[in-house]
């Protein structure tokens, strides 16, 4: 009887449990998971609020001080810095490399420092630029002007200045209004 094949009642043969292997299949996870982790670490997504600015008459003569805002005028060569609206604190020329962003930034750190000693924590600024403005400087500008690396002990943190950032066009400039 040891050649023969073992039959059921019923005349049909018996099947014999078949062995699983799932060496291939574990294999293929021990590369995949490992490169499915690294890639998402470079697919991270950074979003950033933006609040448009109020409408309003500009020209209203008693502004409260908390409510006066910090403008950027963006132009291709030049950054001039107003706080409160209108009045000029200082007019960054650009380079040949571009716009000075250590510079404006520069003066961003004292128009904070200046707002903090009068215990006004204003975190609102409004970037007022030209229609042609490339993505990478306004990029540039939006976190030159939300914070900066300082040093705080031994570890450099990145330190607030004007992180509610809003957007609206440049007005027009002596040159293009005589056009």
């Amino acid at each position: 009887m040891a050649g023969r094949a073992s039959f059921g009642r019923k005349g049909r043969k018996l099947k014999q449990d078949a062995e699983l292997d799932i060496t291939s299949f574990m294999n293929l996870m021990i590369v995949l998971v490992p490169v499915l982790l690294m890639m998402m670490v470079f697919s991270r997504i950074t979003v950033l609020e933006l609040s448009l600015p109020e409408l309003g008459d500009a020209s209203s003569a008693a502004i409260d001080t908390k409510d006066q805002r910090l403008e950027l005028v963006v132009r291709a060569n030049s950054v001039a810095v107003y706080y409160p609206q209108g009045y000029l604190v200082k007019e960054l020329l650009s380079t040949e490399l571009g716009h000075d962003y250590e510079a404006l930034q520069t003066v961003l750190k004292q128009i904070k420092q200046s707002l903090l000693n009068k215990d006004i924590d204003k975190k609102a600024a409004t970037l007022l630029l030209e229609e042609n403005t490339p993505y990478e400087v306004i990029v540039a500008l939006m976190d030159t002007t939300r914070s900066y690396e300082d040093v705080l002990i031994t570890s450099v943190v990145d330190a607030e200045l004007f992180p509610e950032i809003s957007l609206g066009d440049a007005p027009l400039s002596a040159e293009q209004g005589s056009k």
